[in-house]
């Protein structure tokens, strides 16, 4: 793993899913085989592989600091393009600081997350305005994960988390992005733990080999995604769980 401590330009950034978005890093030690932000490499020209490489923009929370005065207030995604919550922020501390400087500034945050590391934050989640804090989970299969996502936290992990900041009154979600085989156990897992659900099927060719290599290419087939989807969709709406298909 390459870390190279960097100075950003500018933190906050534009988005197309809410107003902004802040990347505490570039790259993402997570390395999942089928991440969009894979694209990044077009622009950042590492030699290493992605997961392989991670640049700390230890600047980030200063920057942020003196950014807020300056934008106009906005829904902040933590984040785009990596994972604010991987394994170096136990160290850094970047996410962290930055959740700080938009709480004192009154700025509403989404979170999206592998990582139970995000209830490290708990004191300051509970004390925010306006946030949410939401899960990815792909699948409810452990051995599909460590095919997909070798590197990430354990399904169990991250919903016993979601399990404990719904406890404590912070708003949560899922994100089933890509939706992977064997998911249909997460609609009774995830009952009484997450305010909403939102489900998209495979939109890259990133993973494409993983399927071939495993036998699985019937889960990536469109014919899946619109049977699964609709099967999961009802079983979260059963159980009182707001679900929205992105497809």
């Amino acid at each position: 793993m390459r870390t190279v401590e960097i100075q950003a330009k500018s933190i906050l950034s534009k988005s197309r899913v809410y107003e902004w978005t802040i990347n505490p890093y570039r790259g993402c030690q997570h390395g999942c085989s089928y991440c969009y932000a894979r694209f990044m490499k077009r622009f950042t020209h590492h030699r290493e592989s992605w997961g392989d490489f991670v640049d700390v923009k230890v600047n980030a929370p200063g920057l942020l600091a003196e950014e807020v005065k300056k934008k106009k207030v906005g829904r902040v995604w933590i984040s785009g393009v990596c994972d604010a919550y991987q394994p170096i922020e136990e160290e850094y501390e970047i996410t962290r600081r930055c959740l700080e400087v938009l709480q004192r500034n009154g700025w509403p945050v989404t979170i999206q997350t592998k990582s139970p590391l995000v209830l490290r934050d708990l004191d300051l989640l509970k004390d925010f305005g306006e946030i949410e804090v939401g899960f990815s989970i792909a699948t409810g299969d452990e051995e599909i994960r460590s095919i997909f996502e070798s590197k990430t936290s354990r399904i169990e992990e991250r919903i016993n988390a979601l399990r404990i900041l719904h406890r404590e009154d912070v708003r949560t979600y899922v994100m089933i992005a890509p939706m992977l085989p064997k998911i249909e156990s997460l609609p009774s897992q995830l009952e009484g733990k997450v305010d909403y659900v939102l489900i998209d099927k495979m939109n890259y060719h990133y993973a494409d080999w993983v399927y071939r290599k495993y036998g699985l290419q019937g889960a990536r087939m469109n014919e899946f995604f619109a049977q699964k989807g609709t099967e999961l969709a009802h079983l979260f709406r059963m159980r009182g769980i707001r679900c929205e298909l992105l497809f």
